[in-house]
């Protein structure tokens, strides 16, 4: 899932801000422009994106390993619920082995389809061995299947700040789907300790992360 509205695409500033995220909050001068806002999520995005990808293959499974753990400790008994995750994409926590897991003792998991640019997500039940085919950006999205409503889902963020505000991929899916849904879901962001950062300038359209799980197993 993505979320800040449809954000790709625009120019950059004319002195880039590679060291915004450096700055304490209180020292920085408040980006009140929505067009600003967007340019800056727009770098950080992939500033991130690029530390995330720098971290080893091993090494990320390993935190794959250890924020499954932290999941298993926020939510608890699984049984009976159903659950939407996602399929790892750009050096997200692969969690596919803990969906497995998740059938296995007795709940249901789904995956977030894009049906169309600038509406939201529906979610697919899936588990593993089910039919995939490819979706946007090549991404495996269940072939077949009705629409279901997770009891919880987990959300990949690319950047995470103290308030939960989830720095995503810039398409606005995630919120627009969270604003439809006809009840709130557990929803939980997660991610590396990397990706925690001071602020993402939150305005009116985002939707905090209920939860934050990463590798350090902090919820």
């Amino acid at each position: 899932m993505a979320d800040n509205h449809d954000d790709e695409g625009l120019a950059q500033y004319a002195s880039p801000p590679c060291f915004m995220h450096e700055l304490d909050p209180q020292y920085r001068e408040p980006l009140l422009d929505w067009t600003d806002v967007r340019r800056w999520r727009k770098a950080e995005r992939e500033r991130l994106i690029n530390a995330r990808l720098a971290v080893s293959a091993d090494a990320r499974v390993a935190m794959s390993a250890r924020i499954a753990d932290g999941l298993d400790t926020l939510i608890g008994d699984i049984e009976g619920r159903m659950v939407s995750l996602y399929w790892p994409f750009r050096g997200e926590p692969d969690l596919r082995g803990w969906m497995a897991s998740i059938n296995d003792r007795g709940g249901r998991t789904a995956l977030p389809v894009v049906i169309e640019k600038g509406q939201p997500l529906v979610f697919r039940a899936y588990k593993p061995g089910d039919r995939l085919e490819k979706g946007v950006w090549n991404i495996p999205i269940p072939a077949e299947g009705d629409p279901v409503l997770p009891d919880i889902v987990i959300s990949p963020i690319v950047g995470i700040d103290p308030g939960n505000y989830r720095l995503g991929y810039g398409g606005g899916f995630f919120d627009r789907t969270l604003a439809a849904m006809p009840f709130r879901p557990l929803v939980i962001g997660v991610g590396y300790e990397l990706q925690r950062i001071a602020t993402i300038y939150p305005q009116p359209h985002d939707i905090p992360m209920s939860e934050v799980v990463t590798e350090a197993m902090t919820a």
